[in-house]
């Protein structure tokens, strides 16, 4: 392909003017639109006008030449065109790699792009090679950039201490046909409507979306559909396939009629953002949208021009150069101050802390950037600390802003339970507030999001019925999926009836559900696993758009019971807020005066067991004038135990996961020991039923 010829000039035709460079993508105002794209490299670029997104050929073409250019900007305005106008790009320039790779061939998606149409004609095939895809492509949409009516639904604003974070797929919560929404709604975000008050009494104050922006559902093999949605082709629009009814301009509004009742619900909610990679895969992939304006701006390249993955999905975000944190950061101004999200959960967040080269990067230009911006410093923020290439920033992840989900809490919880040797030690630490990753001082407010299971992986169910994957409905032949799950299915794989493998099952789920409520911390719960969800074994249900992946609406008596088991947890873990996740740890001794502090114990008082063969661990607080306040033990171990209890308290029972439903956490605290015993301040013992967990509290504590 030959050079790039500029066109004849054409800013004095009627209706086209020259425009200016921002704001990036296509600005309505009152008698037209401005477009505006960054291609740096390009030597020219065609708009294209289309009547409507089905549209095999555009109906009018302008062409920008060197006057439509501000450095790397390219811009023009029309007269005569406003919202609901449906466009694309053309891009020309030298097509070799070193030069950026353009395909004038392909009819491209404005990364701004804030609505799309096509999604009836989009073949993903076509944007491949160099055949024309003009009859198959993604169209922008002109659309409103008016703000979120924060006056009618404030943030909830809820503080990370009380935080308790849900996570939901934005289409397969509802699908299911009993789920609560209405039949049009299912699968789309107004039908998350109708299940907020399920969602507030279960306890939850933030759900958190599966990316809800616009991806791909084709870019998945053997003929199976993306799912999870972690492979967006842009990053701005919600996704058309939650949009109730055919309307895509219809997106913007449903995405912030979902946001103003969570509000109103007292909801928070955050959005999982994918900015570290994109839909185009590598340098062989599609060009849709990215790839065909800017390359090897977008990109992470070597020096053949052979994308350098970290993500896993055949790109990686180059987010330190000036142009993509840009982007990405009005990105996140869209989502927050126009769609009114609460915050974000960034996909493989540390990948963007990468610099050139791929090298850590200790201040990330897109971390400063986020810190110093005074429109975001509202959101609350929480990323993944690994990507695919083995970085992994827990305790040192360079952002002071953003919080990081824990997996270090998520295996050690999993291994304790399950038996493993060599974990007493790291629970204890878990439950210290992670002093050996963030200091003395514990993880800060906000710090430290900490799961037992999320949509990566088995679901709570599974994890105590399953020791392996079983991924074979993917189409990979299993191979797909974490190998190493911490997982152990009690005796019998998978579905059983025998009532001594399924009460183990139930205790360790609620041993799990506990761990994970009375740790410091933000806890994330997984949609479905209090009502015990199972994916049939499968841990890796990204392309699982069916019953395997949707969420259950399960009324029996076992699911009721785990519900009702949750959400009593929940309201517990409000109530003895102060002592559960305090401001700063708590100090482990008493020796300085301090007003409450934490002591450690085995089967006796004042006795840890770290070494590697213990299964036990127990834990008091207590306050300098009232004793003792609480006292938790748990036994992992395949028999009962005696565990010696503080002396100086009153205690009433409020855990015990060995007794059955209703009983295991009750409403009311119900009396336990020898009243006489405690008056003489005579030492007393509980007895901890194989794996199981107990929590008493001081009659005189009050939370």
């Amino acid at each position: 392909m030959g050079r790039y010829v500029s066109p004849q000039r054409q800013h004095s035709v009627q209706g086209i003017e020259i425009g200016r460079p921002w704001p990036l993508g296509a600005a309505a105002d009152q008698g037209g639109v401005n477009f505006s794209v960054v291609a740096p490299r390009a030597e020219g670029v065609e708009l294209l006008l289309f009547e409507h997104g089905d549209s095999a050929c555009p109906s009018r073409t302008i062409a920008l030449g060197p006057e439509h250019r501000s450095r790397d900007h390219w811009h023009v305005r029309l007269d005569g065109v406003g919202i609901g106008c449906r466009y694309g790009y053309r891009v020309h320039g030298e097509t070799s790699i070193g030069s950026g790779r353009f395909n004038a061939s392909k009819v491209l998606l404005d990364p701004c792009a804030r609505a799309i149409d096509g999604w009836n004609v989009y073949r993903r095939n076509d944007a491949l090679g160099h055949n024309d895809n003009v009859g198959s492509c993604l169209k922008g949409i002109v659309t409103e950039r008016d703000s979120f009516d924060f006056e009618a639904a404030p943030r909830p604003r809820h503080h990370w201490r009380r935080t308790v974070i849900y996570e939901l797929h934005p289409g397969g919560y509802t699908a299911a046909a009993d789920s609560p929404a209405a039949p049009a709604l299912k699968g789309t975000l107004p039908g998350l409507i109708a299940t907020l008050p399920r969602l507030h009494r279960l306890g939850v104050t933030t759900i958190e979306l599966l990316p809800v922006a616009a991806f791909d559902p084709q870019d998945a093999p053997n003929g199976r559909l993306n799912y999870w949605g972690y492979s967006p082709v842009n990053w701005f629009t919600p996704h058309q396939g939650y949009v109730a009814g055919d309307d895509p301009m219809a997106a913007r509004r449903q995405m912030r009629e979902l946001v103003t009742a969570c509000h109103q619900a007292g909801i928070e909610v955050l959005v999982d953002v994918v900015f570290n990679h994109t839909c185009e895969a590598n340098r062989l992939g599609p060009w849709l949208s990215w790839r065909g304006f800017a390359d090897r701006l977008y990109y992470f390249q070597d020096a053949r021009g052979r994308y350098q993955d970290v993500s896993g999905c055949g790109n990686s975000i180059a987010a330190n150069r000036p142009h993509v944190c840009m982007l990405i950061l009005e990105a996140m101004r869209c989502w927050a101050i126009e769609l009114g999200v609460d915050g974000f959960r960034f996909d493989l967040g540390i990948a963007l802390s990468r610099g050139e080269a791929l090298q850590p990067l200790d201040r990330p230009p897109l971390f400063e950037a986020i810190e110093a911006d005074p429109q975001l410093s509202d959101l609350k923020l929480v990323s993944e600390p690994w990507d695919c290439a083995g970085l992994y920033r827990l305790e040192d992840f360079p952002s002071r802003v953003i919080g990081c989900w824990n997996g270090k809490f998520r295996d050690t919880a999993r291994r304790f339970w399950k038996g493993d040797q060599s974990t007493t030690w790291d629970l204890g630490q878990l439950f210290s507030g992670s002093r050996d990753l963030f200091g003395d001082a514990g993880a800060r407010p906000g710090q430290t999001v900490n799961y037992v299971t999320c949509h990566d992986g088995f679901t709570l169910a599974d994890l105590v019925s399953y020791s392996r994957k079983h991924n074979l409905a993917n189409g990979e032949q299993n191979r797909d999926g974490d190998n190493h799950n911490n997982s152990w299915n009690h005796g019998v794989e998978g579905p059983c009836t025998d009532p001594a493998v399924l009460a183990l099952r139930r205790r360790d789920v609620r041993n799990l559900l506990a761990s994970l409520l009375l740790a410091p911390g933000v806890p994330l719960l997984l949609m479905g696993d209090e009502w015990g969800r199972s994916q049939g074994g499968n841990n890796n249900a990204w392309c699982q758009g069916n019953p395997t992946g949707w969420m259950v609406w399960d009324g029996s008596v076992q699911a009721d019971g785990l519900q009702t088991y949750l959400q009593r947890l929940l309201k517990l873990r409000q109530r003895f807020l102060d002592l559960l996740n305090p401001s700063v740890a708590l100090p482990e001794d008493d020796e300085s005066g301090h007003r409450i502090w934490r002591e450690w114990h085995g089967t006796a008082c004042h006795q840890p067991d770290w070494a590697a063969w213990s299964h036990t661990l127990a834990w008091s607080i207590h306050h300098r004038d009232q004793g003792p306040l609480l006292w938790c033990g748990m036994n992992a171990y395949h028999r009962a135990l005696n565990f010696e209890i503080p002396a100086g308290a009153t205690w009433s029972r409020l855990i015990d996961t060995a007794l059955p439903d209703g009983e295991d956490l009750s409403v009311e605290p119900q009396p336990w020991g020898d009243p006489h015993k405690a008056t003489q301040g005579a030492s007393q013992t509980a007895t901890l039923e194989p794996r199981s967990l107990v929590l008493l509290a001081n009659a005189a504590c009050r939370g």
